[in-house]
């Protein structure tokens, strides 16, 4: 019990250390410096070259959503996930050392070329993210915490990372087992992780993207602002375009649906659930809402 104890206790320190040296010390391997960089660079896009040319720069909830960047790329895992997580994790591989099973590997991919290990964690990771994306709006009680993303009414690159922090338990926790079966022989993920956040800004940018054929494969900001209409279609009523960074998925499994290009489209949440609230009520009103259902 100790030993979980000490485990939880140096994920506050070695992530404190972590956030303080990328604040203080820029580099190009610096998760901090660019985040707020491509944060900036989109801003600067939605200013010069805005789609909605009616929707204010600074529009509704701007603030509170570039807080969530901060919260959600930073704070969070400052706060108790990356603690939480060294936990988890430990207990559950003494779980499987029980069993005798000192790891998941079940292919080794470090043999490869690090661009092409890189390149397959980028497309399987989209890959699960899609179907945990889907499991959000289908499941009920997951849907709850989700109606936080879908209750922005006027979207723009910060809309990204308004999330529930329960979001980041269920990704996390559904993708694990599947990543680690694959045997990587690279350490440094940086690429990926800030690819993931530059298509995920793009995506919810108020930006005129034409892709051209890569729409097939790349989600931009006219599919994916179609996922955050108000009115759901018949044929989708809980949902589509569920692709994170790669719109192939929704092609491949069906569940695409691009009539139209829409700038004036009616975004939010039906009931307009969660407009105009503050960052502790967008928090805890799906643990209050659950309760209620119970």
């Amino acid at each position: 019990m100790r030993n979980y104890l000490d485990l939880f206790l140096k994920g506050y320190t070695d992530y404190a250390s972590f956030l303080y040296n990328q604040i203080l010390y820029p580099s190009w391997h610096n998760y901090f410096y660019w985040v707020v960089g491509l944060s900036l660079l989109i801003s600067l896009a939605e200013k010069i070259w805005p789609w909605r040319r009616n929707q204010p720069v600074l529009r509704n909830d701007f603030w509170l959503d570039l807080f969530y960047i901060f919260w959600n790329y930073f704070l969070f895992s400052l706060v108790i996930f990356n603690g939480l997580s060294n936990v988890v994790v430990q207990f559950f591989n003494d779980f499987l050392g029980f069993f005798g099973i000192n790891n998941l590997v079940a292919i080794q991919l470090g043999a490869l070329k690090g661009w092409m290990q890189l390149l397959i964690i980028f497309v399987f990771k989209d890959f699960l993210q899609y179907f945990i994306h889907r499991l959000l709006h289908h499941v009920s009680w997951m849907w709850q915490f989700h109606k936080i993303h879908h209750s922005t009414q006027e979207m723009g690159f910060g809309a990204l990372m308004r999330f529930h922090f329960m979001e980041h338990i269920f990704y996390r926790t559904l993708e694990y087992i599947p990543l680690a079966m694959l045997g990587f022989g690279i350490t440094d993920f940086f690429i990926v992780h800030i690819c993931t956040f530059f298509i995920g800004q793009l995506g919810h940018a108020n930006l005129y993207l034409p892709l051209g054929k890569l729409k097939y494969i790349i989600n931009g900001p006219q599919m994916h602002l179609l996922h955050h209409a108000k009115e759901m279609p018949k044929n989708h009523p809980k949902g589509f375009n569920y692709g994170i960074s790669l719109s192939i998925w929704d092609y491949l499994f069906g569940t695409v649906h691009w009539p139209k290009n829409d700038a004036n489209l009616a975004l939010g949440l039906p009931n307009d659930e969660y407009k105009d609230t503050d960052f502790k009520s967008q928090q805890l009103g799906p643990f209050i809402n659950l309760r209620k259902e119970l």
